[in-house]
């Protein structure tokens, strides 16, 4: 079983659009971009071994805001960018009840059984209180990119940081490695 690093899309990876101190994501191919760092970022989680998969909630979809032709595309251009090893998203709404959107575990279980990760061993790193609570009920590590957003935690992160850089230099650090992988 090998460790990985679940990552939120907006507000990680790409920039989120904020009003009003919330984030939304992009539902336009010309305001979806990477976020300055993302990609050295993300390969010193390749040099150091880790797997790297995007877990991320597209209501707008479901909402009919968000033409499922474009989040492809968008998905398309976010592989081209990034060593990523997977894409994992969640189209329902809230009221959906589904297993997969955040906070719920489902994605990153898919994920691990597709994987065969370690969740122990592995890492959520998001910028909403919706990854922290994922991560944790996945049994992973967390770590919050606080982008000052206006609401609240639910569930305290193992980790608090204002960069994905910072994330990473925390993932990859000898004392990361304190929870042991789970035996295959």
């Amino acid at each position: 079983m090998e460790r990985a690093v679940f990552l939120d899309r907006d507000g990680v990876l790409t920039r989120p659009l904020v009003r009003e101190g919330r984030p939304y994501a992009p539902r336009a191919l010309e305001e979806f971009e990477l976020l300055p760092g993302v990609r050295e970022a993300l390969i010193t989680l390749v040099v150091a071994g880790f797997r790297r998969v995007v877990v991320t909630n597209q209501p707008d979809v479901a909402a009919g805001t968000l033409k499922p032709v474009v989040l492809e595309e968008m998905h398309r251009r976010l592989r081209g960018w990034l060593p990523l090893d997977a894409i994992k998203v969640c189209c329902h709404r809230e009221e959906d009840h589904c297993a997969c959107r955040k906070p719920k575990p489902g994605l990153l279980l898919d994920a691990a059984r597709e994987l065969s990760l370690d969740l122990p061993g592995s890492f959520m790193v998001g910028d909403r209180w919706r990854d922290v609570s994922a991560g944790k009920a996945a049994g992973c590590q967390t770590v919050f990119i606080d982008w000052g957003y206006q609401e609240e935690l639910r569930a305290p992160p193992d980790y608090t940081v204002r960069t994905l850089a910072q994330a990473c230099e925390i993932i990859v650090s000898p004392q990361s490695a304190r929870i042991p992988l789970a035996a295959p």
